[in-house]
C-alpha cells in the first residue's frame, strides 16, 4: 500500500473544498497506470469526504442543507469553541470522514460532473489533514 498526506487550509468558515486534483495527481504515481483503490481519510471529528458535483452551486447547497438539519445555534451538548461548535461534531454521522475510490489505468473513476471535496464546518480550526492510501489490484 502506498500512502500520503495532503494539508488542507480552509479558513475560519464553512466550507466544501475540492480535493479532486490532489486525490487525482496522488492515484496517478501510485497506481504507475495500474488499477485499484483509493481511500481517501480525514482523520477529523468535525469534517468529513463527500462526493459530489463541485462548482454548480451544488457545494453551496450541501451548506444550506447541513445548516437546516444541524443548525449553528445553542442547543449542543458538546458546546466549546464557537457557537454552534457541537454540530461539526455531528457532521461525520452524516457526511463520513471517508470515501474510497476505483482507480482504472492509473485514473481516478468518477461520473462526469463528480468531485472529491472535504466538507469542514469547523470555523474553530482552519487546518486540515487528509490522508490518501492507494492499495493496488493483482
Amino acid at each position: 500500500m502506498k500512502t500520503s498526506v495532503i494539508e488542507v487550509t480552509t479558513g475560519g468558515r464553512e466550507v466544501v473544498h475540492d480535493i479532486t486534483g490532489a486525490c487525482q495527481r496522488f492515484a496517478q504515481e501510485a497506481a504507475g497506470g495500474g488499477d485499484g483503490l483509493l481511500h481517501v481519510f480525514v482523520p477529523h471529528a468535525t469534517a468529513g469526504v463527500a462526493l459530489m458535483e463541485l462548482g454548480a452551486g451544488s457545494d453551496r447547497d450541501l451548506l444550506a442543507v447541513l445548516r437546516d438539519v444541524i443548525p449553528d445555534d445553542d442547543r449542543w451538548v458538546h458546546a466549546h469553541g464557537s457557537r454552534g461548535h457541537g454540530r461539526s461534531h455531528v457532521l461525520p454521522a452524516l457526511v463520513p470522514p471517508y470515501a474510497t475510490l476505483p482507480v482504472v489505468g492509473g485514473r481516478l473513476v468518477l461520473g462526469t460532473w463528480q468531485s472529491v471535496a472535504l466538507v469542514d464546518l469547523n470555523v474553530d480550526n482552519p487546518d486540515r489533514t487528509v490522508h490518501l492510501s492507494f492499495l493496488a489490484g493483482d
